[in-house]
């Protein structure tokens, strides 16, 4: 890699709990951050890139103590096990922040000084409920069932003397911050944490804790330790060398990469502080959804989990990195299979883009002695450039799924250009046509080389070892010279064995997939809503699902029109037409439904953030809707409502764009009809 020339680009995850082993949720965050801090630097920017761990929360004392090990031996232990996971998934962070580090403890001492020395902080007592899980204090709302709802505990009651940050003073200043675009990606985490400063204003924040043997002292009052919180997002500058150090021209950070849970922490508190401290602000913060397992969000408290390094040395880092990039569209949830990891990497990366590099290779050396033969370009090439600048127009927005489906996208391009061209035919009688191809194969290959690198570098290097190209974003669309001589080929990507290839007894096969893939499942935006002229318990619906549609339904009792006008469901568009009433009905929308003590409950299918018209299918599986069919056929097709999400094989129902499906109202195990 070549040293940089362009701007700098100061990109951090952020900082792990160590009270137990790393889980896939973690991988997923830093391989986010490690795919962009790639791009930047094959662009020829000043990447500084930064992980570590949060070493100062009660969680991870608690937990030591639970084992009966001293604190500092058990949070030493377990860091090993986070930088670990960060050589595993080859990811290229420059340095690890610990918490417990001196030149940590030195700078978020000094700027809780600088901060009171202001008068922004003040001794006062606080009374209310706190998550030890979160490491957060929560108000009656945030409860579910009077639990938290990421660690599914009640909180305890804490009363006690406390320091307290003048938050409220910059609360004109935050909501300026969060209507500025851009600053919180995607749009709706933004739109949130604006509606909610805007809705219950900010409040001043407890910043110490009395009581405590584990964490930073407060410089000016021994027996209070820095509220976990305030030191964590401190990291952010300290590893920088905060104010003086040669790293700080890094600063502001250009991306905090980070999950929906501690958006607040990051958008809101993190922002008040700086102001406070007379820093400049952050200019994006990327918020990512949850990885879960059959609709479940992995956590180290629940004990869902599964084990990122495992996966890493039974598949490979690229591998993973593929797959989460790929499955998972950023902002939204995703579910996590091996099997769904098999199928991916087989089909796509060892199928289309591995055999696209074997095949070119291979013919190369084998009938022009190793060189790329003479050649100009063709139309696959200005294709290939179209592709290319969509795909860096998704990554400018750090929309990587998209990215990356255009990058796909030139690989299978390749390979239908090859087929097309048959040059195994035409090397017999036209070599100058089987040349054509090939020069122009080569070149594209090329191309996909340093396209694909920041996703799965490893495979990546190898194949630029065997074409002998630097990788570099200055080289796309630049040809390599007739004549350039390569390496010999070898395989990418060797397929992944599944149960049936490695002799187990082979599955039954599904008896439903075909015919759930016979739906035409799309998202609909409701327009109008009107009372059936001939039936008191019926709507007439306006609808855009791609194409304007009239349905019919039923469910006056459970929503009124206020509720429904505006609201983006799903229906089933080939559903055979009806007459209800006498109103034709062209459609059907998706509800679950349950049967409660009071009669029954009735939930509309919804989506926020796709737009109408997407087609909705499941996780590996591509829709292939009849023209037609019958209601009977519909419901021998069993769905239910998951956790946040509606699920057919317990696997999640998702739009085109990747949002996950949800269900109001009724209950976890619901039926859809």
């Amino acid at each position: 890699m070549k040293k940089a020339t362009g701007m700098k680009f100061y990109i951090t995850t952020a900082i792990d709990y160590v009270n137990a082993k790393p889980h896939l949720g973690h991988a997923y965050e830093k391989i986010i951050a490690d795919v962009l801090a790639r791009w930047h630097m094959i662009k020829g920017n000043d990447v500084f890139f930064l992980t570590g761990t949060d070493e100062n929360a009660r969680k991870n004392s608690e937990a030591a103590k639970s084992l009966g090990v001293p604190v500092k031996e058990f949070v030493d232990e377990n860091v090993k096990k986070f930088i670990e996971l960060c050589k595993k998934l080859n990811v290229s962070n420059n340095d690890f922040i610990r918490t417990t580090e001196d030149r940590h403890i030195k700078v978020s001492q000094k700027i809780f000084q600088y901060v009171y020395d202001k008068g922004d902080i003040y001794k006062g007592n606080y009374e209310g409920l706190y998550c030890i899980g979160c490491e957060k204090f929560l108000t009656e709302k945030d409860l579910v069932d009077g639990k938290c709802p990421h660690h599914d505990k009640e909180p305890e009651f804490i009363k006690e003397e406390s320091y307290f940050f003048r938050m409220s003073k910059y609360e004109k200043d935050i909501i300026k911050l969060l209507e500025t675009k851009r600053f919180i990606v995607p749009e709706n985490r933004r739109k949130e944490m604006l509606n909610r400063v805007k809705e219950e204003g900010l409040k001043d924040l407890c910043v110490s804790r009395v009581g405590m043997d584990w964490g930073i002292d407060v410089p000016f009052d021994r027996n209070h330790k820095i509220y976990v919180w305030f030191d964590a997002l401190i990291n952010y500058v300290s590893a920088l060398g905060y104010p003086e150090g040669e790293n700080f021209k890094y600063w502001p950070a250009d991306i905090h990469v980070i999950g929906k849970d501690i958006n607040w922490f990051h958008s809101v508190i993190w922002p008040s502080i700086l102001l406070s401290a007379e820093i400049p602000v952050p200019n994006s913060i990327l918020v990512h959804g949850f990885v879960n397992l059959k609709g479940k969000k992995m956590s180290k408290s629940s004990g869902l989990t599964v084990n990122p390094i495992e996966i890493v040395e039974k598949y490979s880092s690229d591998a993973l990195r593929y797959f989460l990039i790929r499955e998972i569209p950023l902002g939204h949830d995703g579910d996590f299979s091996e099997e769904a990891l098999t199928e991916r990497y087989n089909n796509e990366l060892a199928n289309n883009f591995g055999n696209f590099a074997q095949r070119t290779i291979s013919f190369i050396c084998k009938n022009f002695d190793d060189k790329v033969p003479e050649g100009s370009s063709s139309k696959v090439q200005e294709t290939v450039k179209e592709k290319i600048e969509k795909s860096e127009k998704f990554w400018e927005e750090s929309r990587l799924r998209e990215g990356l489906e255009e990058i796909l996208s030139i690989s299978a391009l390749g390979n239908e250009y090859f087929q097309k061209e048959e040059p195994w035919k035409t090397i017999k009688e036209d070599k100058e046509k089987a040349a054509h191809c090939l020069y122009n194969c080569a070149n594209i290959l090329k191309d996909l080389c340093i396209l694909f690198y920041p996703v799965i570098p490893s495979s990546c290097e190898k194949l630029a070892e065997q074409l002998k190209i630097k990788i570099d974003w200055k080289n796309l669309g630049k040809n390599l010279k007739p004549g350039h001589e390569i390496g010999k080929p070898e395989i990418l990507f060797r397929k992944i064995e599944k149960a049936e290839e490695a002799n187990e007894e082979p599955k039954k096969p599904d008896e439903t997939a075909n015919k759930f893939s016979d739906l035409d499942l799309r998202v609909a935006e409701i327009l109008e809503v009107s009372d059936h002229p001939n039936a008191e318990k019926l709507y007439l619906f306006k609808i855009n699902c791609g194409e304007e549609r009239q349905i019919v339904a039923g469910i006056k009792q459970w929503y009124s029109k206020e509720e429904l006008r505006g609201k983006k469901i799903v229906v089933l568009a080939n559903l055979e037409k009806a007459k209800l009433r006498g109103e034709t009905s062209e459609a059907m929308l998706l509800a679950g439904e349950e049967k409660t003590e009071k009669g029954e409950l009735v939930g509309l299918l919804f989506v926020e953030d796709s737009k109408p018209g997407e087609k909705v299918t499941v996780n590996g599986m591509e829709p292939n809707p009849k023209k037609e069919i019958k209601f009977k056929e519909f419901k021998e097709i069993k769905m239910k409502a998951g956790k946040d999400c509606v699920l057919y094989k317990n696997k999640k129902l998702v739009t085109k764009s990747g949002e996950t499906v949800k269900v109001e109202k009724v209950k976890e195990g619901a039926g859809i009809c």
